[in-house]
């Protein structure tokens, strides 16, 4: 074996250029494999990322049935026992209480709809990423009880800037009665999700409960993990827990169940990319050997001629294939770490990208992982050994008298 492996890898060296270019191609294709993969990562971090850090949270709790039905008396039931428990979980890291209403606002230039959220300043920085997106003013502070936080694209449409004045309009929530307040524009924020600089405002939380007639009433504890991968997990201790006082808890593979399907739909291109590139290395495997098989025909009839059995052909066919793929594989790593690490340094800017309802908010940064590295390699090994099958049988059925009289 030792002996076939010996003169495999002297063949394939003979003619240093086809082997070169053969091998640049099926390295290039494990090269682009390994950046599919990395990028397919990266992507699927980045969007979780988005949607749980920008304002989704890792989980939420909620009054039963209130996230089919949006009615704004159905507050969360014992809120005090719910957020006393929350500070207790050893799971919980952060958390927030958000009181939400449907409001109309008014400025002297347009009226519009939309959804406002009464917030606590300083727990909602744990959970949301509002604070750090301020393109002008500034966050909603402690002494600020009359500020209001709106989106880049609402500042525009309502044609108001900071230190405007807006007039909020809500239902309250027993009698129905409409409830107005005068505010001052504390800030502007730019997310790059449409539906929260259009169609989302920010006010404290109390001055909201007092609008709505519902003093304490909270629609909405927003929650963040010690460890992202509690949340992975439709139902865990926490959501059992939590799912009780009539309130139901819910993780975020729960509160978008489409983002499940759109990393399924992920995996599944990732191995269509994979069929096309290997495709790719079949074409490229049969068609070297096949070169080298016509090209050395005269040399294999003579191997036969002074006894060396077919099953020696064939195993030395294999064995320039292994050694073949042993050379792909070198540059198909040295150029895919190459072009994935100069990735995660540079990001591409997929920034506001509309993806099944999960919005890009920040670079798209490749993951580089040891699997991609060992995986996709032993892949490629395995294949060209397989492919390489055909080749190696035909070589072995050759009959020794043709083969000599062709090559002469």
């Amino acid at each position: 074996m030792f002996y076939y492996m010996k003169l495999a890898w002297r063949n394939i060296f003979r003619n240093k250029r086809r082997t070169f270019i053969a091998g640049t191609a099926i390295g290039i294709g494990l090269a682009a494999l390994i950046f599919t993969d990395a990028l397919f990562v990266g992507m699927k971090e980045n969007m979780i990322d988005s949607v749980t850090s920008s304002f989704l949270g890792e989980a939420q709790i909620h009054r039963e049935n209130y996230r089919q039905t949006q009615e704004v008396e159905k507050t969360i039931q014992k809120p005090s026992e719910v957020i006393s428990s929350l500070k207790d979980n050893e799971q919980v890291q952060h958390f927030a209480p958000r009181a939400i209403s449907y409001a109309m606002i008014t400025s002297p230039a347009n009226v519009h709809s939309l959804i406002v959220y009464g917030i606590d300043p300083d727990r909602e920085k744990s959970v949301s990423e509002i604070d750090e997106n301020m393109a002008e003013g500034n966050y909603l502070q402690k002494e600020t009880e009359r500020g209001i936080l709106i989106g880049k694209e609402l500042a525009e449409l309502l044609e108001v800037t900071v230190g405007d004045r807006l007039v909020v309009t809500v239902s309250q929530a027993q009698t129905g009665q409409l409830s107005q307040e005068m505010l001052r524009v504390s800030g502007i924020f730019h997310t790059y999700i449409k539906e929260m600089d259009k169609g989302m405002a920010f006010m404290k939380i109390t001055r909201l409960q007092d609008m709505l007639g519902l003093p304490g009433g909270i629609h909405e504890v927003t929650v963040q993990f010690t460890n992202s991968d509690y949340a992975l997990q439709k139902e865990t201790s926490f959501t059992q827990h939590f799912s009780r006082f009539g309130n139901e808890a819910a993780n975020w593979p729960q509160l978008m169940p489409q983002m499940i399907f759109v990393f399924q739909m992920t995996n599944f291109s990732l191995s269509i990319v994979a069929v096309i590139i290997f495709g790719v290395v079949i074409f490229g495997i049969i068609n070297t050997l096949f070169m080298s098989l016509y090209e050395r025909m005269f040399e294999f009839a003579v191997l036969r001629a002074v006894g060396t059995r077919p099953s020696g052909i064939r195993k030395l066919i294999i064995m320039e294939a292994g050694s073949l793929a042993v050379v792909s594989i070198i540059i198909g790593i040295i150029l895919g770490f190459v072009l994935t690490f100069i990735m995660t340094q540079t990001g591409i800017d997929y920034r506001g990208l509309d993806f099944a309802g999960a919005t890009m908010t920040q670079m798209l940064y490749p993951v580089m992982e040891i699997r991609q590295f060992i995986v996709h390699p032993i892949l490629v090994f395995l294949f060209t050994i397989l492919v390489s099958v055909y080749p190696a049988l035909t070589a072995g059925k050759m009959k020794v008298a043709d083969a000599l009289r062709r090559s002469l």
